[in-house]
Formats: structure tokens, sequence, C-alpha cells
């Protein structure tokens, strides 16, 4: 009779497909479906227990599936609240003027490719004059949440600029060439 192990090993290997298509409908994110389902192997793999029939062991692996997209979650949760905490401890930098003739314009261009509430709190709070005042009541949220959102602003134009700029964006942007 194989072993647990082996039983395991190919069931993995027949239906490793389905395996990640039931993580990615669970979680939206291709390659966290795939780290999920490493992590869920690796489990599986060091603990198999002494199963007898193959019902056994799909019902065991999808419950060790399961509790690693659970376990997922609340990392993304935790990570999140740290996230919002950092965000509210920091104070909102004020570029001095060489700095703003030095900067890089492309981020102009990318802005509309933001989320539309994110493009408005840069246009309004970095690239105008709107102050927390103002934009919490325009938005009607607490400050809070304002700079939460103006945090997740930030560094979602942050990374598309890595994105288009790669090398001027690592090095602060200044003096950029990647337009000409």
């Amino acid at each position: 009779m194989p072993n647990s192990s082996n039983q395991l090993e190919a069931y993995l290997i027949r239906n490793r497909r389905d395996l990640l298509g039931f993580i990615r409908s669970k979680v939206g994110d291709s390659a966290l479906a795939e780290d999920i389902l490493q992590d869920s192997l690796l489990k599986a793999l060091r603990a198999a227990p002494d199963l007898v029939d193959e019902q056994t062991l799909v019902t065991w692996l999808y419950r060790i599936v399961r509790n690693a997209i659970t376990d997922s979650y609340r990392r993304r949760a935790a990570a999140s609240r740290r996230l919002e905490r950092y965000a509210l401890e920091q104070p909102d930098p004020v570029p001095t003027p060489d700095e703003e003739t030095a900067l890089c314009r492309c981020f102009e261009d990318l802005l509309p490719t933001l989320n539309p509430e994110y493009a408005e709190l840069i246009r309004a709070m970095d690239l105008g004059s709107a102050t927390t005042e103002e934009m919490t009541q325009r938005l009607d949220i607490t400050t809070n949440n304002l700079k939460v959102r103006h945090f997740r602003a930030r560094r979602q134009l942050r990374d598309r600029l890595e994105e288009t700029c790669r090398l001027c964006s690592e090095h602060g942007c200044l003096d950029c060439t990647c337009r000409r």
C-alpha cells in the first residue's frame, strides 16, 4: 500500500491547476494565490497524515488551503492597519523651491491612471493649495481618513512612477531624463 506522502504527491500533480483556481477565486490575485498554494503544499507535505483513501486526502488538503487563505487575509489586514498607523504619524513633506524646479514632471501624465479619488487628492493638496481642513470638509471624511487616503494616493503615484521612469524614480526623480 503506498504511503500518504506518495498519495498526496500524486494528487497534487493531477490537481494543482484546480487547487490554484480555487485559491485564486477566493483571493482574486494570481501571485498571492500561487504563494498560498506553495505554503499549503509545504504544510501538507510536512504533515501528510496516514490517509487511506483519496477522498480523505482531498478533504484534509482543502482544509489546509482554506486555513492558509484565512491566514493570508489576517496578515493583509494587519499590514493594512500598520500602514494606516504609519501614514497618520508622518508629516506632510513640503518641497523646497530648488526641489520644485528640478522635480520630474512625469507624474502629471500619470495622474489620470490613478484611482480618481487619489488623483483628486494629489491635485488638490500636493499641486494645489487645499488644506487638510478644506479637504476633510469637501470629502466629508475624518482627518485620519484623509491622511490615509493621501498616503495611499502618493504610494500609488510612486508605484506608477517606478513602473514608468524606473532608474530616474529610484534616485528621487530629480533632473529627470526619462522624457528625453
